[in-house]
């Protein structure tokens, strides 16, 4: 049976200024779980998340949606310099492209 906090989003990165790995969830980015390796850390972030979400649910507070869940529009809106703005239109322009394409191409690098 799926547990609760398995679709949200977990990471484990090494931390030097800990010397141990450092599980952390991008949901809940308060939390973090420190071990001596790797798996350790995933372990103990993961049960962290599920703990504090059995509390949240038993005091009726908001738990919050998993990443994974959300659905996305594919449109936010930016707001730039106007220089950087024409920049890009230009840009655009000499490339016979949209500045749509061209600000999506420049994100996604």
């Amino acid at each position: 049976m799926a547990q609760k906090n398995d679709k949200y989003t977990y990471r484990v990165t090494w931390s030097a200024e800990d010397n141990e790995y450092v599980g952390l969830c991008a949901e809940f980015p308060s939390l973090s779980w420190l071990a001596d390796t790797p798996e350790k850390a995933l372990k103990g972030i993961r049960k962290t998340v599920a703990e504090v979400i059995s509390d949240m649910g038993e005091n009726n507070e908001t738990i919050p949606e998993p990443i994974a869940c959300k659905r996305y529009s594919g449109k936010f809106m930016v707001r730039i310099p106007p220089h950087v703005h024409r920049k890009l239109a230009i840009q655009a322009a000499e490339s016979g492209i949209s500045l749509n394409r061209i600000a999506s191409s420049k994100l996604s690098q």
